[in-house]
């Protein structure tokens, strides 16, 4: 049984390999939660699954061969990551004055809450794809998501 503590100083990381179906989203987010949780990142969780949840939906989204989740920790920074079998690069609008945008608004998410992101070609299981990734280094007030939160009528 891990540590749970909130310093969570070791390193660790997990794989999970998820098929191209709808289901591949909240089973990434539970597993995101469970994983964080039991590690004592819990100041990590929301973000986490928030952005988490927008790399694999984009993979499930956009590709048709299966998708991986890797979450790694190390040196006080979480890195999540999803492949997927699509290796045209991802893009993010340049900005989301527009809310009636339908593309690109998870990247767009990614962007302003993560600490760092990117991404880069990976062939992985016979398919071309690419890896888009994220960190995570400190508790994280994605400032953006919150407002466009407060925007949703109740």
């Amino acid at each position: 049984m891990p540590r749970t503590t909130s310093r969570a100083v070791e390193s660790w990381e997990y794989t999970l390999t998820l098929p191209n179906d709808l289901r591949a989203v909240p089973i990434s987010r539970r597993t995101l939660r469970l994983v964080l949780t039991a590690y004592g990142l819990i100041h990590l969780v929301d973000v986490a699954e928030l952005l988490g949840t927008e790399l694999i939906g984009n993979a499930v989204r956009h590709t048709e061969g299966p998708t991986t989740l890797h979450i790694l920790w190390s040196a006080g920074t979480l890195r999540v990551d999803a492949w997927d079998s699509d290796p045209r690069p991802p893009t993010p609008p340049d900005n989301l004055e527009n809310q009636e945008l339908e593309d690109g608004r998870g990247l767009a998410l990614v962007r302003a809450c993560a600490d760092q992101w990117g991404w880069q070609p990976l062939a992985r299981d016979g398919y071309r794809g690419k890896v888009v990734w994220f960190e995570l280094a400190a508790p994280s007030a994605c400032s953006f998501y919150e407002g466009m939160h407060s925007r949703i009528p109740a």
